[in-house]
């Protein structure tokens, strides 16, 4: 097999890497990305010619014009969980399979949301920023201690489980809201949305990204806070209102705001936001870690794997549409 690794430099360092490339290596002929910008449409395909799978970053978009200009073109590996930037109807109409990576990050991004917390909880930033700026002796700020405190978690999945287990062993208050999860641990307490943020200290947004959840936080959620809690998003930047969260910031009814995504390009934090002495905001790194991308990373080399051996790959999601599996032997 031929297969084309669609990563720029900057994007192979950081999500995906030397060993995981070796391991791909051992499966298929790779053709690397030959510059260092994301290819999309017909550029990816005309990049890709010849290849029978591209390995996507997330900054690569699986498009209709890619797939209809790509006649060799058997499967669109995402290196990612998320699949949003791919159009998987057009992929299915042309018979490309999609598949996706399994969570490798769980662990990275619950420890980035126990680390924002005592930031903006002791004012680390702030504290920092004034010493850089030559201040001898920048004034102390009275903090909040975690043990004790109450720490609301919108939306329940794998990381949401991860984060209640670390605030748990911290001494924390642990509520949820979830429409569709219920906590089995009996110290972890169940509320509505609206309740929860009229109680919590910390409010972490993990919530799945969709149309039900666009601007999930808004001018009325955050009026509905408790006056002086902070609010983290480890999400998506689709579900915060961030003019109301610049409001609630400016008002005084939040202490502060932490984030590690935005409406910035690649899901990053805005930067009017982000420049704002409140906020500790990182460009989208939750799951920039050597375990987390390789884990990832070697799922798309499994999944390569599988093709060479003309098995279905793991984590397929249009599997009974891609008719182009034939070409490799491979039965739907």
């Amino acid at each position: 097999m031929r297969v084309f690794l669609a990563h720029t430099p900057e994007m192979f360092a950081g999500y995906y890497g030397d060993r995981a490339l070796a391991a791909l290596q051992r499966v298929a002929e790779v053709v690397r990305n030959p510059g260092d910008a994301v290819l999309a449409g017909a550029a990816l395909a005309e990049a890709a010619r010849g290849c029978q799978a591209i390995v996507a970053d997330r900054a690569t978009p699986g498009t209709a014009e890619t797939f209809a200009n790509a006649p060799d073109l058997v499967a669109f590996l995402r290196v990612a969980v998320d699949i949003s930037t791919i159009d998987v109807d057009a992929a299915s109409r042309a018979g490309v399979l999609v598949t996706r990576a399994t969570p490798g990050f769980v662990d990275a991004v619950a420890e980035l949301a126990i680390g924002f917390m005592v930031d903006l909880a002791r004012g680390v930033t702030p504290a920092v920023a004034a010493y850089r700026a030559g201040e001898d002796a920048p004034e102390g700020r009275l903090g909040v201690q975690l043990s004790g405190a109450t720490l609301g978690i919108v939306g329940y999945g794998r990381i949401a489980r991860r984060l209640a287990e670390l605030a748990l062993a911290f001494g924390m208050r642990v509520l949820v809201s979830d429409p569709y999860a219920r906590p089995e641990d009996p110290r972890i307490a169940t509320l509505p949305f609206e309740a929860l943020l009229a109680e919590a200290d910390f409010t972490v947004c993990l919530a799945i990204a969709n149309d039900e959840t666009e601007n999930l936080f808004g001018a009325a959620a955050f009026a509905g806070m408790k006056r002086g809690a902070c609010f983290i998003n480890l999400s998506r930047g689709q579900l915060v209102d961030e003019a109301a969260l610049e409001a609630a910031l400016e008002s005084g009814r939040l202490r502060g705001a932490a984030m590690d995504v935005g409406r910035a390009q690649d899901q990053r934090p805005s930067p009017r936001l982000a420049r704002r002495p409140d906020v500790v905001a990182t460009p989208h790194i939750g799951g920039l870690t050597p375990p987390a991308i390789e884990h990832q990373a070697f799922d798309t080399v499994r999944q390569v794997q599988a093709l060479a051996e003309r098995r279905l790959p793991d984590n397929a999601v249009n599997a009974a549409q891609a008719h182009r599996l034939s070409k490799l032997g491979i039965a739907q």
